[in-house]
């Protein structure tokens, strides 16, 4: 019986939907990966808000990065339209797209929009397990016909770093303060890390209060190309579980995540060295797993 994948005529164009979240927009680039590695004739687009759009800039998987906007993806004509976001605004742009195949999770609402329901993950691979993020979004590919395969790392593509300095890149805010691990625990990995002969750098959002760490260097409310460029010329990063986090790790570098109330088997950092540490952990606990890492002296 065919796939959806090996039914598309040669050079179709298929419309990926993956409205917004950085950490979810950098795990669906090992889906974008297997998909053309699939059908490497077609071409492919992601539907993508304007704020996350430089997550898929630079990318050879993607020939086009859209807005969502129904005339827009109506333009591109595509013969596949597969959301991998969910919810109501990503379930009627796939609607409205005007593709011959709609295809989407069969748990996301808004079923009757998708004539191609993608069921669990788990049935997709062949586990019971909690699968992570990475393998969830994978999966759909692999349920259109693409040949099952490893599920390679994220990908970002940064312009040329300038560093050349050792840096350390640490993130010590989250979405939810829950989430966030307490700013003298980053200071004194920060410190740690300075008298190893590293380069503290913080990172974070315009909302961010960076007051504890105006001692060290800051970049804050940088466009998501400048926090490419700084990740891309990096020797590590320390955080708590958010968007830059994933950043690092598609960068390959060796990741030390503390978490609170996610679950790390499901969004911990995929496919690069990393340790996660769960809340309440102490400093000591991320340098002993910096050592481990990166051999930097405990």
């Amino acid at each position: 019986m065919d796939t959806v994948l090996a039914g598309l005529p040669h050079a179709s164009r298929i419309a990926v939907v993956r409205l917004r979240s950085l950490g979810d927009c950098v795990l669906t680039t090992p889906a974008l990966q297997i998909l053309k590695r699939a059908r490497p004739d077609a071409r492919v687009a992601v539907i993508v808000e304007d704020r996350f759009r430089a997550v898929f800039e630079g990318n050879p998987d993607i020939d086009e990065i859209l807005p969502p906007e129904p005339a827009a993806l109506r333009r591109w004509r595509p013969a596949l339209c597969l959301n991998l976001h969910g919810g109501t605004r990503s379930a009627w742009l796939t609607a409205l797209s005007g593709a011959r195949w709609r295809a989407g999770f069969a748990h996301f609402r808004h079923g009757y929009v998708y004539n191609v329901k993608i069921p669990r993950a788990q049935q997709i691979l062949g586990v019971e397990r909690k699968v992570h993020t990475a393998e969830h979004l994978a999966s759909a590919i692999f349920h259109l016909g693409a040949p099952m395969r490893e599920i390679p790392r994220a990908k970002l593509f940064p312009p040329e770093p300038r560093s050349t300095a050792p840096l350390a890149v640490l993130h010590p805010f989250a979405a939810t303060p829950e989430k966030t691990w307490p700013a003298p625990s980053f200071l004194a990995v920060a410190e740690h890390l300075k008298s190893a002969g590293l380069d503290p750098v913080f990172i974070g959002a315009a909302q961010d209060d960076f007051t504890p760490f105006r001692s060290y260097r800051t970049v804050q409310d940088a466009p998501l190309p400048e926090i490419k460029e700084v990740l891309a010329s990096a020797s590590l990063f320390i955080g708590n579980d958010s968007g830059p986090a994933h950043m690092a790790a598609a960068f390959g570098l060796p990741v030390v995540v503390v978490f609170s109330a996610s679950d790390p088997e499901i969004w911990g950092p995929w496919r690069t060295a990393s340790e996660v540490l769960r809340a309440p952990a102490s400093p000591a606990q991320v340098i002993e797993a910096l050592g481990r890492l990166k051999g930097v002296p405990a």
